[in-house]
């Protein structure tokens, strides 16, 4: 709003002071017209300036909290041993039946199974499905045939089959079961006799000719078959378990072996009775983890040339046992739900059992004719 500006006037005077009123005036009469003329111009342009506007608050800018978390540290490890590698290779994993009466020692190649199964077949004698996959030996033997609960053990690996021959509806069984199958008596290139001992214990096969022969739907790395915990001492029977020294097993009349812990080197040794398990180089046969299942054997219709019943371990169902990792041991039990899965380990208090990484002999030990014993 403009302000009203009043101006009063005064009577002029006579003479010099109506000179110096005069002369006063004006120059009062000056000075309110130019405060009157200052008004009015800031009148005037306060009127025609816009309104100010209220001032704008901006809000620091933070970082959200809900930033996505780095990705977890999960190193590359070989299915079957949780070891960690820089690199995994892709290929298969090979399932070789290998013989372990007294004529079949020392084995060859046996020292780089990643998981070998001890089974009972006929007059007690054990033998061996010795798993390859992070370590591919030069050469393994002796080879021998197959037996009906193979089927069941290696169905969960997906893989290649390798053995000596066998009864139709066993080796059919195979097939079926998804794995493809190599075989001396149908052909399959990689077989070969050696001199150094009488047939039939000197069958050996070379592995990487096994490996070159795996067919298109069979060239993938096996799934893992146990959880591995990521450091040994993190597994469950070193972590729960009580401390032992030694396994003492029956597998049979004929079978006794046993395993002592070796700290030195972190490992569980084999012996067959009392004497060390060795492979044909000279290496200790050894594991870091040794599973002992609990498991019916039942005799089959098929015989041998002996005149023995082929025996066959029950592989589906469930049943106890006890797992030795790291110098302690804990009881557990295990189940297996069809021919394609694999074993599932539990502990009391625990639902998932945590394996040392490294290398796992499975003791297929039978009930009622085997046993064992922890020291």
């Amino acid at each position: 709003m403009t302000k009203k500006l009043t101006i009063v006037a005064t009577a002029p005077t006579s003479g010099a002071r109506a000179r110096r009123t005069s002369a006063s005036g004006c120059r009062r009469s000056t000075a309110i017209s130019l405060v009157a003329v200052a008004g009015l111009l800031l009148a005037a342009c306060s009127q025609g300036l816009p309104k100010t506007s209220p001032p704008v608050t901006v809000a620091p800018t933070f970082a959200s909290s809900k930033t996505t978390p780095p990705k977890p540290d999960v190193p590359v490890t070989w299915p079957l041993t949780g070891v960690v590698t820089a690199k995994l290779v892709e290929r298969p994993a090979l399932a070789i039946k290998i013989e372990n009466p007294r004529e079949g020692r020392p084995q060859t190649g046996l020292e780089a199974a990643d998981m070998v199964w001890e089974e009972v077949v006929e007059g007690g004698v054990t033998r061996y499905v010795a798993v390859f996959h992070s370590t591919i030996p030069g050469e393994v033997g002796p080879l021998r045939s197959v037996r009906p609960m193979d089927p069941a053990i290696t169905a969960p690996l997906k893989c290649l089959v390798v053995f000596s021959g066998g009864e139709a509806p066993f080796v059919n069984a195979v097939r079926a079961a998804g794995l493809q199958v190599l075989s001396q008596d149908t052909g399959s290139a990689g077989f070969f006799r050696t001199h150094s001992r009488p047939a039939p214990h000197n069958l050996n096969g070379t592995p990487s000719t096994f490996l070159n022969q795996a067919d298109a739907s069979h060239k993938a790395s096996p799934p893992p078959q146990f959880t591995f915990a990521r450091s040994a001492a993190l597994a469950t029977a070193a972590v729960l378990g009580t401390p032992a020294h030694a396994l003492s097993i029956t597998m049979s009349g004929y079978s006794h072996p046993s395993w002592t812990w070796s700290a030195a080197d972190s490992a569980w040794l084999r012996s067959e009775a009392s004497a060390p398990a060795m492979s044909a180089a000279g290496a200790r046969l050894s594991a870091q983890n040794v599973l002992i299942m609990r498991v019916n054997v039942v005799n089959t219709q098929y015989i041998d040339p002996a005149g023995t019943h082929v025996p066959q371990t029950v592989m589906i169902g469930s049943g106890e046992g006890l797992l030795a990792t790291g110098g302690k041991t804990i009881k557990v039990t295990w189940s297996k739900a069809s021919d394609d899965a694999p074993v599932k380990l539990k502990a009391s208090g625990v639902d998932a059992v945590l394996l040392a990484p490294g290398k796992t002999w499975i003791q297929l030990v039978p009930i009622g004719t085997g046993s064992f014993t922890v020291s």
